[in-house]
């Protein structure tokens, strides 16, 4: 994939980092589920989209709810192993499909909701906004979230960018931003903004969870060459070694929700 405002144009590719990835980007906290649980997003024989969905994380932390989902992702290595680990541990109810979130494909009026996390910077937002309007039953909801690292309050953060821009100059580490919240021009005649809700959690990570997770970040694992890889692994755990673990690090979870207006 190669985006004119990301990276300065930089390809990245996450199917690259697919392995790593089911391992360490499960890391998303139980308070950002419990949200979408008491936002109505998971429910018994619920239908839900989840775009964007790399390895499925999010349907197999919300699979005891008893919904039904799908998982969407373009880099078919990601979706690949999404199905090895389903099959593995019995999630029957999580099927999934190669396919870009401008044009999934599904029927109108199919699911019940629809999910983007960590993903929609990477779609054209006008045509995949029509395109979750399109599959949403009536008065259905979509949630985009957004979960990213502090750097100006924290050090461990901070350092690390440092580093990965050493080896990726061109990589953007897009950290949070406190700007006002603006309703979207794609969701205009489309959605109304049922809630929104930002919030700071510090994540807490093993050294060794920690370092998987920054090596599948857009930066290293899904853009460098592989022997880059492999010394930037090799120069972060030597500069880890200085920190005490558990490592909390600071993250800050926004969440919006919208209803389609149909």
């Amino acid at each position: 994939m190669k985006l004119s405002h990301i990276d300065k144009s930089n390809e990245f590719d996450f199917g690259k980092t697919s392995d790593r990835y089911a391992r360490f980007r499960d890391i998303y906290p139980d308070s950002m589920y419990e949200k979408l649980i008491e936002m109505g997003i998971g429910k018994e024989d619920q239908q839900i989209l989840d775009l964007g969905s790399g390895t499925a994380i999010l349907p197999m932390n919300l699979y005891h709810t008893g919904a039904y989902f799908t998982a969407t992702d373009i880099a078919e290595n990601q979706i690949s192993v999404g199905k090895i680990i389903a099959r593995q541990r019995g999630m029957e109810r999580i099927s999934f499909k190669v396919c870009p979130a401008e044009d999934t494909g599904f029927d109108g009026h199919t699911f019940d909701a629809v999910t983007a996390v960590q993903c929609f910077p990477y779609f054209d937002a006008e045509k995949t906004a029509a395109e979750i309007f399109r599959v949403l039953k009536p008065q259905g909801l979509f949630c985009k979230i957004l979960m990213d690292w502090l750097p100006l309050e924290d050090a461990v953060i901070a350092e690390m960018i440092a580093l990965v821009q050493q080896y990726n100059p061109t990589w953007d580490p897009e950290g949070f931003n406190d700007e006002a919240y603006c309703f979207p021009h794609w969701a205009k005649n489309r959605f109304t903004a049922e809630k929104i809700i930002t919030y700071d959690e510090a994540l807490v990570f093993t050294k060794e969870a920690w370092l998987g997770r920054v090596l599948t970040c857009r930066g290293v694992g899904a853009s460098l060459p592989s022997e880059k890889v492999t010394e930037f692994e090799a120069e972060y755990r030597r500069i880890l070694e200085k920190y005490d673990e558990p490592l909390h690090l600071k993250h800050r979870i926004h969440m919006e929700f919208y209803r389609s207006i149909k």
